[in-house]
């Protein structure tokens, strides 16, 4: 059952009306994943600690996440300040394990394919709009994510991360159609938060609770994205 309980848009009353296009979070929305075994053992095949590592991605994270640095780059500069000289191959192992790691760690909700298809087979858009770094698109593919998708709008690739307006707008451009017609589901209120200032419908997707994060005004919160579906 949907808590649809948070300053609810006019719409909502009978459902969402004249929608063509549902934007989507990734990371905790289409899937979980754990990252415990990158922090094990990426610094490990470094020679690093794993503080050491640990403060030296914190450091190229945000830069990764809008694409001013790919991840060879960023574990070159990771190694460089660790004191580790950061040859060629050291590097490619780096990202091949860092690849591994997520598609190994990865997890899809069970509501998450059911969910794209029944939302395609409506003729609504979908595009994935993700914070992320590179190898998310290889993960999207392999999934079977990507397939069911009309686009992936990736912050590592247009150089922008949510909330910021440009990668919405990117989305919508990329669908072609209008804020005032979308839909964006994620499981944070400030990413919500941004959409609802374009006119975009946002969905709050709260799996279990809420943590002490208050939904953003006219944001609806939903418990799972069959929620979500029922309301197109």
């Amino acid at each position: 059952m949907a808590a649809c309980w948070v300053c609810r848009p006019p719409d909502y009353a009978h459902g969402v009306a004249e929608r063509e296009a549902c934007l989507v979070d990734v990371y905790d929305t289409l899937l979980s994943c754990d990252f415990a075994a990158h922090s094990a053992e990426l610094p490990i095949l470094a020679g690093l600690s794993m503080q050491a590592w640990g403060q030296g991605y914190s450091r190229v994270g945000a830069a990764l996440a809008i694409g001013q640095l790919t991840k060879a780059e960023g574990f070159e500069r990771i190694l460089q300040e660790g004191g580790v000289e950061p040859r060629p191959d050291l590097v490619g192992a780096l990202v091949d394990r860092d690849r591994e790691l997520l598609l190994r760690s990865a997890r899809l909700y069970d509501d998450a394919l059911p969910f794209l298809q029944d939302v395609r087979a409506r003729g609504i858009k979908i595009a994935i709009v993700s914070n992320c770094s590179e190898h998310t698109r290889d993960l999207l593919e392999s999934n079977g994510v990507a397939d069911l998708a009309d686009t992936l709008v990736l912050s590592c690739e247009v150089g922008a991360e949510k909330p910021a307006a440009e990668i919405f707008t990117h989305a919508l451009d990329q669908l072609g159609v209008p804020a005032r017609h979308a839909v964006f589901v994620d499981d944070q209120p400030a990413f919500c938060a941004g959409a609802v200032g374009l006119g975009i419908t946002a969905m709050q997707i709260v799996r279990g609770e809420l943590d002490g994060k208050l939904p953003a005004p006219g944001t609806t919160v939903v418990r799972s994205l069959s929620d979500v579906a029922a309301m197109f």
